[in-house]
């Protein structure tokens, strides 16, 4: 497979999960065009590997991770629009919109380690070892960020019911 060809297959999966990631669509494109461009210029190794596309989305989460040249890098705007550009909306009730809006603000109210560990393990589904493989920690960092983000997500208030 040519660069070409994984890049025009790819691509919108990448921005799905760099979107998810970063919570700013914005953020995800220029997060995956700097990977992209990296990838390029490394494609006859990267290319070689089981599966490049594990790889090509653990150096976008390196690279949110490591995000500094912009304001935004520390201030992670919501973005309903980025949600709903997933195609991962259906009909929702008032009630159940404002629920879900709430845990997507508090979502991205997260420390950037605390959210990739919930991106990776339930928008990615991967198991801890590879979570902590992705991030270059253990098994037990993973273990306590996860707990972490969860508690911090249970403390959150629920909206009031009218």
């Amino acid at each position: 497979m040519t660069f070409e060809e994984f890049a025009e297959a790819r691509t919108p999966g990448l921005l799905r999960y760099a979107t998810v990631l970063t919570c700013d669509p914005h953020l995800a494109e220029d997060v995956v065009q700097e990977v992209l461009v990296r990838v390029y210029r490394k494609w006859k190794r990267i290319s070689a590997l089981d599966m490049p596309e594990a790889y090509v989305r653990r150096m976008i989460t390196n690279e949110f991770l490591s995000w500094r040249r912009r304001k935004a890098s520390t201030d992670v705007p919501f973005s309903p629009e980025a949600i709903a550009d997933l195609g991962l909306t259906t009909r929702d009730s008032a009630a159940q919109y404002d629920e879900r809006d709430l845990l997507l603000r508090d979502i991205a109210a997260l420390p950037r380690k605390q959210r990739a560990v919930l991106v990776l393990r339930y928008f990615c589904d991967l198991p801890d070892e590879q979570i902590a493989e992705n991030l270059g920690c253990g098994v037990g960092t993973v273990r306590s960020h996860v707990s972490r983000a969860l508690a911090t997500l249970r403390i959150t208030p629920a909206p009031s019911r009218v």
